[in-house]
């Protein structure tokens, strides 16, 4: 497989001028002020990790991929259930852009993104207060095609759908069959937590190891580019799966961390299955409710992500959202009982008390923040132009802070999504 395909589209390099560098340093400073100390800025490529040959591993990753992959068009809405939801298995989907007729198949281009949005405010970031960090596309564009970064900030938007013009976004793509009937439609567009991603980054961006929230599902399609995916069974603890400080340091979270640092180490250990794929452009992901997850970009990549609850996974999304939104909860049960008492049914049998197996369960009322405002405008050059802390977020942007669980998927709220 050769990755000149990923790179066709990719934007003619440009010196990064002294306005863009400036925006670009302020996000940066802004979305990780813990590797820009006193303006030194080496700590964001120590570890040299854009050295790295990515075609030398894709290659090996690609001779033991561990997922199997289905054709969109040959398998059924209930064969899926059946064979991968019901029984959480992660599966590779080849063809939905293409059955479904997708528009991002030639609109999501890195040149037509530019050129479309090149003055609308992504975000790819959060400060330490928790407010949104965001910057235009062009200078977005410039920074993805020159940085050196070892862990790059990554776009991670889960607001496109409310903006004004961001929003146009919605019209390229559809959601596939087998995901369509999301139960969580029921709560609300505004009262549902974050749900859908836009996600674009360059190279050794991505999301850090983490269970999606609140025990949902995601699908992850990849338009342009190629990332590498891997999974841990839920069984596996939290301290077993995460990156020890002491190893990983500043960049603990980062996805590029875990693969280069940790991976390796969890092989020679050898306690828990870890299956890995690099998903390819075109491919959908499913990810079932609970597997550890980690993504990282291998070029620059432009994707789609949404976390949904389904009638195979309600079992495990109901007891978790009353213990970890119970507002939410109260809501939701009311709504589905006039428009699906079907689910309703099901609610009633349900012990919301019963653990549910996931390592997350402790961490539910954190797992699961509202949207975040993006209501400001985008008439400035910078989020950081406004006035401070204009844009409240519970988001976790992956590769550019931390991320949660809650967000992402590859990385947010309802996921990573990052993933």
């Amino acid at each position: 497989m050769s990755m000149m395909g990923a790179e066709r589209d990719r934007v003619r390099r440009r010196p990064v001028h002294r306005k863009s560098e400036r925006r670009i340093r302020a996000t940066k400073k802004a979305g990780r002020p813990e590797l820009c100390k006193k303006d030194d800025w080496s700590c964001w490529t120590k570890e040299r990790y854009s050295d790295l040959d990515y075609y030398d591993e894709m290659k090996k990753v690609q001779s033991r991929d561990g997922l199997s992959r289905i054709a969109y068009s040959a398998v059924g809405i209930d064969e899926f259930r059946e064979n991968w939801e019901k029984t959480e298995k992660p599966v590779v989907i080849t063809g939905v852009p293409e059955t479904d007729k997708w528009l991002a198949q030639d609109k999501w281009t890195f040149a037509r993104i530019l050129k479309k949005y090149r003055n609308q405010k992504f975000k790819c970031g959060e400060d330490d207060d928790g407010y949104s960090v965001k910057m235009k596309v062009k200078y977005y564009m410039q920074y993805m095609n020159e940085t050196k970064d070892d862990s790059p900030l990554y776009i991670f938007d889960s607001n496109y759908g409310e903006h004004s013009k961001r929003k146009r976004l919605l019209e390229d793509y559809s959601i596939p069959k087998y995901f369509e009937d999301d139960l969580f439609r029921y709560a609300g567009e505004k009262r549902r937590p974050p749900y859908r991603w836009f996600v674009m980054g360059p190279a050794r961006s991505g999301t850090g190891i983490h269970q999606d929230p609140l025990g949902t599902s995601a699908w992850n399609t990849l338009v342009q580019g190629y990332k590498r995916w891997a999974f841990i069974p839920r069984t596996a603890p939290k301290e077993y799966v995460k990156v020890p400080k002491f190893l990983g340091g500043k960049q603990t979270d980062e996805a590029v961390t875990w693969f280069e640092k940790w991976l390796p180490k969890l092989k020679e250990r050898n306690e828990y299955p870890i299956f890995e794929c690099i998903q390819e452009p075109g491919e959908t992901m499913f990810v079932p409710g609970g597997w550890w997850h980690v993504v990282v970009n291998m070029t620059n990549t432009i994707a789609v992500t949404q976390n949904f609850c389904s009638v195979c996974n309600f079992h495990i999304v109901w007891p978790k959202t009353v213990r970890g939104r119970p507002a939410l909860s109260r809501k939701w049960i009311r709504v589905l009982a006039q428009k699906r008492p079907d689910v309703w049914q099901m609610a009633q049998k349900i012990d919301t008390n019963a653990p549910t197996g996931y390592e997350s369960d402790s961490s539910d009322s954190s797992s699961s923040s509202s949207s975040d405002d993006d209501s400001s405008s985008d008439d400035s050059d910078s989020s950081l132009d406004e006035a401070p802390k204009s844009n409240i977020s519970n988001d976790r942007a992956a590769s550019a802070k931390s991320p949660r669980p809650a967000d992402h998927p590859d990385t947010k709220g309802i996921r990573a999504q990052p993933r």
